[in-house]
């Protein structure tokens, strides 16, 4: 095995779950096959709100606005962002997002993710539950371990 990974991300299998045609999902840890970087591709359509928020128990991850523009939960905070905005989400902080009238494109890449952590996710009414982190296969998407999550819309 050669000491790097080329990988198209736009070539990688859409592992988005729910959504239908409004989002998108690709993940590259497996396909990179990398030990200790993740990187992810979202593509949000134009007011799509996720379903899905989460947070981590010890992966840091950092998310960078490829193009459009939306909100992205923080913990209670709201935040408006725009294309090559980075926002860096340390461990144990809630993130969710939401696309603006343009749609969302984002970049995550992941430190990280040791075997048997734990990520919590927020539900609607601000309870939260926890589940085993579960390492992704390339074929996989987002482990349905994080209930809905109602953002507002972007302004």
């Amino acid at each position: 095995m050669p000491g790097y990974a080329i990988v198209n991300l736009m070539e990688l299998e859409n592992g988005a779950r729910e959504g239908g045609p409004t989002l998108e999902a690709r993940f590259a840890r497996s396909a990179i096959e990398s030990e200790h970087i993740g990187v992810s591709h979202f593509r949000y359509a134009p007011g799509r709100r996720s379903n899905r928020g989460h947070s981590h128990t010890e992966q840091e991850e950092v998310y960078v606005v490829l193009s459009g523009s939306g909100r992205v939960k923080l913990d209670d905070e709201l935040a408006d962002v725009r294309p090559w905005d980075v926002v860096r989400v340390a461990p144990g902080t809630f993130r969710g997002f939401a696309a603006g009238p343009e749609g969302l494109e984002l970049l995550a890449i992941g430190s990280d993710r040791p075997e048997g952590a734990t990520a919590f996710s927020q539900t609607t009414t601000g309870g939260a539950t926890k589940a085993p982190c579960v390492p992704r296969s390339a074929s996989s998407d987002i482990p349905a371990r994080s209930p809905n999550v109602r953002l507002p819309p972007p302004e």
